[in-house]
C-alpha cells in the first residue's frame, strides 16, 4: 500500500500526528506570522515592551493599523497587554514566542548563507 514505508512504520508515523485541533492552531499561528508588519512588530516586542503609539511611530504606520495587527497577534496568543494608567503596553506572550521568532529568523539567515 505504501511506496517506501511499511505498514508498521506508517502506523507509527500517523500515530504521532498531533490532534486536528493542534494542527489547525499551528497552521493559524503561521498564517498570522505571514504578514511582514506583524513580523516587524514581533521583532520590536522581542526587544522591548512598547505601546501602540511607539510601535506605530517606529514602523511608520498609523496607530489604527498598529492596533489592528496587535489585536490579531493578541487573539492568536502571541502578545499580551499590560495597562499603566491610560496607556496599554504590549509584550511577547512568553518565551515560546521568542523562540519561535528566533528559530524562524535563524532559518532565514541559514538559507541566505547558503546562497
Amino acid at each position: 500500500m505504501y511506496h517506501s514505508v511499511g505498514e508498521d512504520r506508517a502506523a507509527e508515523l500517523l500515530g504521532g500526528m498531533p490532534p486536528e485541533e493542534v494542527v489547525n492552531r499551528l497552521a493559524e499561528t503561521f498564517r498570522v506570522l505571514a504578514d511582514p508588519t506583524r513580523v516587524r512588530i514581533l521583532y520590536l516586542l522581542s526587544q522591548a515592551e512598547l505601546c501602540v503609539h511607539d510601535l506605530a511611530q517606529l514602523l511608520g504606520i498609523t496607530q489604527p493599523a498598529a492596533s489592528h495587527h496587535l489585536r490579531i497577534l493578541r487573539m492568536q496568543g502571541l502578545v499580551r497587554t499590560r495597562r499603566e494608567g491610560r496607556a496599554i503596553y504590549y509584550a511577547l506572550d512568553d518565551e515560546h514566542v521568542v523562540e519561535l521568532f528566533r528559530c524562524g529568523h535563524d532559518h532565514v539567515l541559514h538559507q541566505n548563507a547558503g546562497d
